[in-house]
C-alpha cells in the first residue's frame, strides 16, 4: 500500500509514517523542504517536496497511491506564540490552502487513491461543560471552532470524485516525544502541579499509539467515511487528568493555576486550557474499533 501524508514531519505524521513503513508499505511524506529530514521520520519513507498550496510537482504520485493523510497546518500551541491577528490567520491559511492543494492533485489524477484521511480536531464542537460530545453534535462557535469547519468544508470536493473521506476529529494526543502532555507534565516535574482553572472542564485525550492505529483501521475499512472523533473513550476532568499525572509521576498534584493568570498570559489561546470539551469515539466504537489505551492512568504509565 502507498499512503501519501501531509504533515508527515509532525508528532501524528511521523508517528503513523513509522508505523507504516514497518509494515512494509510505502510512504511519501510532503514536505516543503525535502533536503531535511528529521531525525522523527523513518529512513524508509520518501520524502517530495511541495508548496502546500497547489498539485504542482507532486500530483503524479497520487496516480498509484491507495490513500491520502491530510495533517497539514501550522501549531495551535504557544510555541508557535500567541494568536495575534496574523497568527490566526496563518492558523487558518496553513491549513485551507494544504488541503486545497491536495483537493488539486486529486482533479488532476487519472486514477485517485480510494480514500482521504482528513484531519480536524474536537474544537470544531465549541466549548461544552460536561455534556458527553458525540459526532452528531452540531459545529461550536469560536475560534478553533470556525477553524476546524472550515479546514474540513474545504477537503469535501474529493467526495464527488469519488474519493472516500474520513474527518478525523483528533482531541489532545498524549506521547512521550512532546506535544501537550510535556508542557501538563512540565509543574509536576517541579513540584508544583495542579489543575488549571476550575478544573473541571473535560479534556478528552488519547495515546498516541491509539491515533495511529485508529487512522489504519479507518484506511482500511471502506465501510468508514464520515466524522470520527480521535478520543479515548473515557474522557476526564482537568482536575482527575491532574491528580492521576500526579500519582503516575509520584508528584503531588495541589497547585491549582487561576484561570486569570491563565488568561493574562495567553490571551485567547488559553482557550486551548480553560475550555472543555466531553467527545466521546461514538463512531470508533460503532465501526468494532478497540483501543489499546483506554484509560488514562494506564496510558501515563505506558508514556512514563
Amino acid at each position: 500500500m502507498k499512503v501519501i501524508i501531509t504533515g508527515g514531519t509532525g508528532l501524528i505524521g511521523s508517528a503513523l509514517a513509522r508505523s507504516l513503513v514497518s509494515d512494509g508499505h510505502e510512504v511519501v511524506i510532503l514536505t516543503r523542504s525535502p533536503q531535511e529530514r528529521p531525525d522523527s521520520v523513518p529512513a524508509a519513507a520518501r520524502l517530495v517536496g511541495w508548496d502546500a498550496r497547489t498539485g504542482e510537482g507532486w500530483s503524479d504520485e497520487v496516480e498509484d497511491a491507495d490513500a491520502i493523510v491530510n495533517l497539514a497546518g501550522a501549531t495551535l500551541g504557544p510555541e508557535g506564540g500567541l494568536w495575534t491577528r496574523s497568527r490566526k490567520k496563518a492558523i487558518l491559511q496553513s491549513r485551507t490552502r494544504a488541503t486545497d492543494a491536495v483537493v488539486d492533485a486529486l482533479q488532476r489524477a487519472s486514477r485517485r487513491p480510494a480514500v482521504l484521511i482528513q484531519g480536524s480536531g474536537i474544537d470544531h464542537y465549541g466549548a461544552h461543560d460536561d455534556e458527553i460530545i458525540t459526532e452528531k453534535a452540531p459545529p461550536g462557535t469560536g475560534f478553533l471552532a470556525e477553524v476546524t469547519q472550515v479546514w474540513e468544508a474545504t477537503s469535501a470536493p474529493v467526495e464527488a470524485l469519488g474519493v472516500r473521506r474520513v474527518v478525523i476529529r483528533t482531541g489532545i494526543v498524549l506521547s512521550a516525544k512532546g506535544g501537550t502532555l510535556t508542557l501538563l507534565a512540565l509543574p509536576h516535574k517541579l513540584f508544583v502541579g495542579g489543575p488549571l482553572g476550575s478544573g473541571e472542564q473535560y479534556l478528552a485525550w488519547i495515546h498516541l499509539d491509539d491515533v495511529v492505529a485508529a487512522i489504519r483501521f479507518l484506511i482500511d475499512h471502506e465501510e468508514c467515511e464520515g466524522a470520527f472523533n480521535l478520543v479515548a473513550p473515557n474522557p476526564v476532568t482537568n482536575r482527575t487528568f491532574s491528580t492521576i499525572l500526579g500519582k503516575v509521576m509520584g508528584r503531588p498534584s495541589l497547585v491549582p493555576v487561576p484561570g486569570f493568570m491563565i488568561k493574562l498570559v495567553l490571551g485567547e489561546m488559553s482557550a486551548l486550557a480553560l475550555e472543555g470539551r466531553r467527545a466521546v469515539p461514538a463512531a470508533l466504537n460503532d465501526a468494532g474499533y478497540e483501543f489499546r489505551f483506554p484509560n488514562l492512568e494506564g496510558a501515563l504509565r505506558d508514556l512514563f
